[in-house]
């Protein structure tokens, strides 16, 4: 596994200080050994919902004080099966030893990672084909602008595959578990160039890599660099020159040279939250450019604030902190490019942002947890255009207005909602299609957890549930339309080990619905990001 959490630095600083404090004073112990592997699932399986300082976000604060309270036996039996509130089960991805060790470190005191500074993240940049040396057109003679780049989360890497043939042309070592891929969007600034050409990726291990989909396979990672040691987003941009990346931990962004990748600015997302309150881990959940201004949109989880950041001076960053909800996760922007859509999940809460006046614009109430990951717009044909979220909560699709211009009385409210089987991670759609497209990953029960729904969107209703596997252990995740809109590309990930190629992609007819053709041989691949559809900002 490429990722470790820098554990030499870790290892040392913290655990072993915490191990053997916790011995002396009589509480939860565990080996060197042991602690180690704890930390290591802990910081894999848990961190993103409960925090590296374990105070909780999405997820419940996990410190000393109340886990121990609740005792070993239930704290094994709370992480095997999950729990209603919308914690995932466990029990099909972690042995029970590991689950075991997993109860014991939860009680342990909580370590304290380190820092890390410019100088550091300078040491792990790296060039492999310096930007003077890129090809002036693409040196495979294949239509580039509708390949497919797809996260294969569980071994670091990202294939790129082609969406013609769908051939997999390779597998590019990346960081950890990639939560997202960034290219340039189509943009009027007049420097910014070949929109949808290199693509930057962030790890949860902090490294960013930098793609060139010119190159011939083999050569297409140009660059990379390091900015946390635990990273979620990355955005690029609009003039092409920086590309930005989010932390986790330490909870910071950092702003990079678009070419080069070497690291230029630190900014610390520490600070007040919208109750008063400091907060030392005030992560970077989602980071976008925002089309119509030189701005990118941060999201500090925790404080509930969008930061918009003016990347016309860096030397002297103007940044603009919009109170909103707590706690932010991941959104995206109404057909205009205006208003910003993101769910504040643990407050059960959409909030919009107005990126031109920099402004809370709504705030619309949800049911349990919502999570659109890259989201949909379409047209209703009641409310006009709307936007649409899965929830990590209940097995729901909620709907809401989003065109204050064109339709003012239907503007930032719940537009109608659909009921579906289990809790989804991922809506998508297409404007050529006459569907929306929702899974149902978060539900533990396998014929929901494998499938997905299909919603027409003229009578809001459930019109198919297609499951691409019934495999024992394999989970359906995530949709993709292709570059014209008549496919769609649905993942299946092998939840019992996803480190062995045997995941696919799953290829429908976006008009029949009907299975079409599969592609093999992929590690665990989750979002998968069409050229076309993501630099013309297609949703």
């Amino acid at each position: 596994m490429q990722v470790r959490f820098a554990l030499s630095a870790l290892s040392l600083a913290m655990g072993l200080a915490v191990a053997g404090s916790a011995a002396a004073a009589g509480k939860p112990t565990l080996s060197e050994a042991d602690f180690e592997k704890a930390k290591q699932v802990y910081f894999e399986q848990c961190a993103g919902c409960h925090g590296v300082l374990r105070k909780g976000a999405t997820g419940k604060g996990l410190e000393p004080a109340d886990t121990r309270e609740k005792g070993q036996k239930r704290l094994e039996r709370i992480i095997t099966w999950g729990t209603e509130g919308g914690m995932n089960n466990f029990d099909n991805i972690l042995s029970k030893d590991e689950i075991k060790l997993l109860a014991t470190y939860i009680q342990m005191d909580v370590p304290e990672p380190p820092e890390m500074s410019l100088a550091q993240m300078k040491k792990h940049w790296k060039v492999h084909v310096k930007p003077e040396d890129y090809p002036t057109k693409p040196l495979h003679g294949r239509n580039w602008e509708n390949f497919f780049v797809v996260i294969e989360r569980d071994v670091g890497k990202v294939a790129v595959i082609d969406g013609d043939t769908k051939e997999v042309l390779t597998h590019i070592p990346t960081g950890y578990a990639v939560h997202v891929i960034k290219a340039l969007e189509h943009s009027t600034v007049e420097e910014a160039e070949y929109p949808g050409r290199f693509w930057y990726t962030q790890g949860r291990d902090g490294k960013m890599t930098k793609i060139d989909l010119w190159q011939k396979p083999e050569n297409m990672l140009v660059a990379e660099n390091k900015i946390a040691y635990d990273a979620r987003d990355v955005a690029v941009s609009g003039d092409g020159k920086y590309v930005i990346g989010g932390g986790y931990w330490p909870p910071h962004f950092v702003i990079s040279d678009a070419k080069t990748m070497e690291p230029l600015k630190v900014v610390s997302t520490r600070g007040i939250n919208v109750d008063g309150e400091y907060v030392e881990e005030s992560r970077v959940a989602a980071i976008y450019t925002t089309p119509n201004a030189p701005t990118w949109l941060v999201a500090t989880k925790e404080l509930g604030q969008m930061w918009q950041v003016d990347y016309t001076d860096i030397d002297n960053l103007r940044i603009e902190q919009i109170n909103t909800s707590k706690f932010l996760h991941d959104g995206f922007f109404d057909p205009t490019g205006r208003y910003f859509q993101i769910a504040a999940n643990a407050s059960n809460q959409m909030v919009v942002v107005d990126s031109k006046t920099r402004k809370l614009e709504a705030i619309i109430d949800t049911d349990k947890l919502p999570h659109p990951g890259p989201g949909a717009n379409w047209i209703d044909p009641k409310c006009g255009p709307v936007g649409g979220t899965t929830h990590l909560g209940v097995g729901k699709v909620t709907v809401w207005g989003n065109d204050p211009q064109g339709h003012a009385d239907q503007a930032w409210k719940t537009c109608y909602t659909v009921n579906t089987d289990g809790p989804g991670v991922f809506i998508r759609t297409h404007p050529k299609s006459k569907y929306v497209w929702a899974d149902q990953t978060k539900h533990p029960e396998p014929e929901v957890q494998q499938s997905v729904k299909v919603i027409d969107k003229k009578t809001r209703k459930v019109v198919k549930t297609l499951r691409p596997t019934t495999k024992e252990g394999q989970a359906t995740v995530h949709m993709e339309f292709n570059a014209d809109g008549s496919e769609v590309w649905v993942s299946v990930w092998n939840l019992s080990d996803s480190k062995k190629a045997n995941g696919e992609i799953v290829i429908y007819d976006a008009e029949t619905l009907e299975e079409k053709d599969r592609v093999k041989g992929l590690y665990a691949p989750t979002g998968k990001f069409n050229v076309h559809n993501r630099t013309e900002h297609v949703t």
